[in-house]
């Protein structure tokens, strides 16, 4: 009996019990293993994949929705990754498709890659912001931060998530809940009693991952990232937002340094909702 066409194959939704798998194919394609970050992806959002008939996975992306069960306001796509021995064959497109089609109209959000965005641009998707990721050790110096940070405590939960809410323009709780456990460190900035911002890191391989951030303005965001290097024997990474030109400036003179450019698209909507000025960092690009 002749094998299958590997286009022809069913697509299915992953599960947990799929992480060595996803995982396996993130090194198939040069990429680190990130099975934490696998690990959260498949639990708060939904994986779709193709298995090989040989073992594995031919291809997988994970789709998080945030908002209303029933009706999400934003799904974010992620993870989209061909196995190297099938790429070139169309598979991504079909699997693409496939999320296009099971998300209906739900407005939709990925950051891709110079080598993804043609597929996506194909798709109908639009360039509407860019992000650039730093990476490196963090090196203090320059005047003490100006807003106190501390790290935050079950307490906090609630006003962290109405925080996230009103910034991201849409209810992030199942996402959010999951920090205290997935994070090695997760801090809050304070004025007046009052928390102003948040963010976490997380590690993910050799580096801590600082995301999300949400910050009232860039000294706020300044504080949080130095209060969480300064808890953290790792090297950093982040993906910022290049609206915020005095933080990447920052950053920079701290010792991170530019990896890579994203650009993040949008499909269904002209712009993420929400307060961008307030946006610094997502907590990965995988989940918007």
């Amino acid at each position: 009996m002749p094998t299958p066409s590997v286009t022809a194959l069913p697509i299915r939704r992953l599960t947990p019990r799929d992480l060595t798998a996803c995982a396996d194919l993130s090194e198939d394609r040069g990429w680190p293993r990130e099975e934490h970050k696998w690990r959260l992806l498949l639990t708060a959002g939904q994986g779709y994949g193709v298995d090989d008939p040989g073992g594995g996975l031919v291809a997988a992306c994970v789709v998080t929705e945030y908002g209303p069960g029933e009706r999400p306001d934003l799904g974010a796509i992620g993870m989209v990754l061909v196995a190297e021995r099938h790429a070139r064959q169309g598979i991504g497109r079909r699997l693409m498709r496939h999320v296009l089609s099971v998300m209906g109209t739900t407005p939709l959000t990925l950051y891709a890659t110079p080598y993804g965005r043609p597929l996506y641009e194909e798709l109908g998707f639009k360039t509407t912001g860019r992000s650039e990721m730093l990476a490196g050790r963090f090196t203090p110096g320059g005047p003490d931060p100006r807003v106190a940070t501390r790290a935050a405590t079950a307490e906090d939960l609630s006003a962290v998530l109405r925080l996230d809410a009103e910034v991201f323009g849409t209810d992030r709780t199942p996402l959010v809940t999951r920090l205290p456990a997935f994070s090695d460190q997760l801090r809050v900035a304070v004025d007046g009693g009052r928390i102003v911002g948040y963010a976490a890191a997380w590690p993910n391989m050799d580096t801590h991952v600082v995301g999300p951030l949400i910050a009232r303005d860039t000294e706020t965001a300044k504080s949080l990232i130095t209060s969480l290097a300064a808890h953290s024997d790792r090297r950093l990474r982040t993906d910022v937002d290049v609206r915020h030109e005095e933080l990447l400036a920052w950053a920079k003179e701290r010792g991170l340094a530019s990896v890579a450019m994203n650009a993040v698209m949008t499909y269904g909507i002209t712009e993420l909702p929400g307060d961008w000025t307030r946006r610094f960092a997502p907590l990965t690009v995988a989940a918007g």
